[in-house]
């Protein structure tokens, strides 16, 4: 018998661990994910981990970028009720594996019946509640018009395919997570006040993590879509149901308006940043044209030598921001309706000019930048979601109901809430909301108007090849925070999910003031600043960014945002 040394033991386990190791890897890139926890095959990012998974699904289904897209829109309507929708409204930026572009606008629209001063009582003074609770807050819902251009557009795999997920969760139920349980209790009274006829969204004992949230009444909307398409919800018993809604609670919107509804594709607002090629949403997002004025005019300055969040980086960071959000006030709205300057708001020696006028030595003050009226924006609890499939095609969606929850009206018959969008309007043109925004004229309610947004869905690409797909919620902070996270990755050289998690700060023009979440930035550097008159407010969360890198070796790279329930799936 052949005696075994300790060598051979130690060489024959070695063979073993490098042959499992092997294999395991082989595995991994079979499966199309590396040792880094990068992918191969496709991504999906967004709010909620049960709706990323579904549109993986679709993506493993053989369905692209698009259908993966609808299929992930209406199963946050299902399972993240409190932002995503079918009774809302926003952008989609899409780019092909080849390179083309195309951006789409499902923002929703004033009623026929809407009027400039629908919201001011007798004196001529603003009624707070009745642009932001209640059936007459609510604008036409544009989410399933959208959904269906875009998949008519591009898609691949059957409609109903696509719904049928969400008509699942909506039927058999989901699990609350402890977020959403606190949400819905916390919001008990309110829902209860604005939904006589009851909801599911409201129980008798506090809802719990784990508990099952049911909806029948959504189910059937959303099995009247998948069968008929926009047909089922812009016309017929849904139809129906949401005039009766408008009806019970002084609603504006008409059966005729939802006839009427249309999704729109729009030229997208393109740009470049230090050799990267950006392409963003036109107007009336305003959040595209604010993004390439901000990279251009940080452009200039050597961000990465400076370092992430120095004393310098964030001055010219502020100072961009002071100026583009003053331009935003005065220039932006609905182009159907308002003749925006695009081209000129984005030219490099207009940029360069803005950034010539502020000082080393001290703060600018909003009220020297410039005169003019900020217009409002979401609310924070509008969500985003990325997906690249496996040929490349890229698209980032931001949508929104404006407020948490919408306007707090759940359709009856229906099931799903309306928004509250009507208050993104100027209410009244030069008065401040109740965030403190002033609204100016080329954002004043109009009937069939679409209300300005601050949404920012964003591709980036580099040399001909797709780099990054980008976005986030967090009303008049989404700009700056998809502004951050770029320069995040491409300056500070940040991997995606670090760039996501890195705290952020925020300055908007009016008021003259930043905002900054806890550790933003190191007090030596918050000292220097202050003594140059810059004004520092602490406040909670700032974005909640779900974005997708691709590497150079071909993976991609999630970023889910840790400041909620965030969730990227690959495969």
């Amino acid at each position: 018998m052949q005696k075994v040394t300790k060598d051979k033991i130690y060489l024959t386990l070695t063979g073993l661990v490098f042959a499992c190791s092997l294999l395991f890897s082989c595995a991994g890139k079979h499966l199309g994910k590396n040792n880094s926890g990068e992918y191969k095959n496709g991504m999906v990012v967004s709010a909620s981990e049960i709706a990323s998974q579904v549109g993986v699904d679709i993506l493993k289904k053989g369905g692209n970028a698009v259908d993966a897209a609808v299929a992930v829109q209406f199963a946050l309507a299902v399972v993240y009720p409190n932002a995503g929708n079918l009774g809302g409204g926003g952008f989609m930026v899409y780019r092909s594996a080849k390179g083309e572009t195309s951006t789409l606008d499902f923002r929703e629209k004033a009623a026929s019946a809407a009027s400039r001063d629908m919201y001011l009582d007798a004196a001529g003074n603003p009624i707070v509640e009745k642009s932001l609770y209640g059936q007459l807050a609510a604008g036409v819902p544009g989410s399933v018009a959208g959904m269906e251009e875009a998949h008519q557009k591009y898609g691949k795999l059957k409609w109903e395919d696509l719904v049928n997920p969400s008509i699942a969760l909506a039927t058999n139920g989901f699990k609350l997570t402890t977020r959403q349980a606190n949400e819905l209790n916390g919001l008990k009274n309110r829902f209860s006040k604005l939904n006589p006829l009851g909801t599911a969204l409201v129980k008798d004992t506090k809802w719990v993590a784990e508990d099952v949230l049911v909806q029948t009444e959504l189910a059937n909307t959303l099995k009247a879509i998948a069968k008929e398409g926009r047909k089922g919800f812009y016309e017929g018993a849904v139809a129906d149901s949401i005039v009766a809604e408008m009806k019970r609670g002084g609603g504006i919107i008409a059966k005729q308006d939802l006839i009427d509804y249309k999704a729109i594709w729009r030229k997208p607002v393109t740009g470049t940043y230090r050799g990267y090629d950006v392409v963003t949403m036109p107007p009336p997002s305003s959040g595209g044209i604010a993004l390439i004025q901000l990279l251009k005019s940080v452009e200039p300055f050597p961000l990465s030598r400076w370092g992430f969040n120095s004393d310098s980086t964030v001055q010219v960071m502020i100072e961009a921001e002071r100026r583009v959000y003053a331009d935003r006030a005065a220039h932006l709205g609905d182009p159907d309706f308002y003749k925006v300057p695009q081209q000129k708001l984005i030219d490099d020696a207009y940029i360069k000019q803005r950034m010539s006028t502020f000082n080393w030595k001290m703060a600018s003050t909003s009220t020297s930048v410039s005169a003019g009226q900020i217009a409002p924006s979401e609310h924070e609890e509008t969500t985003h979601f990325s997906i690249v499939d496996k040929e490349g095609n890229a698209v980032a969606i931001t949508t929104t109901l404006n407020g948490s929850y919408g306007a707090g009206v759940v359709v009856k018959g229906a099931g799903f809430l309306l928004n509250n969008e009507m208050d993104d309007f100027s209410v009244k043109p030069g008065s401040p909301n109740m965030y403190g925004l002033v609204g100016g004229e080329a954002n004043a309610i109009a009937p069939g108007k679409r209300m300005l947004s601050s949404m920012t869905p964003a591709i980036l690409a580099k040399d001909g090849n797709l780099y990054m797909v980008v976005g986030t919620p967090g009303g008049s902070t989404i700009i700056t925070s998809v502004f951050q996270t770029i320069l995040n990755v491409v300056d500070f050289n940040m991997s995606m999910q670090n760039a996501v998690n890195a705290k952020k700060f925020h300055h908007q023009w009016l008021p003259d003031e930043v905002l900054v979440e806890e550790n933003a930035m190191d007090s030596l550097t918050t000292e220097k600043l202050k003594a140059k008159g810059y004004k520092f407010v602490r406040r909670g969360a700032i974005g909640r960014v779900d974005a997708i890198l691709k590497t150079k070796w071909g993976y991609y790279q999630g970023g889910a945002d840790p400041r909620g329930d965030d969730k990227a799936i690959g495969w």
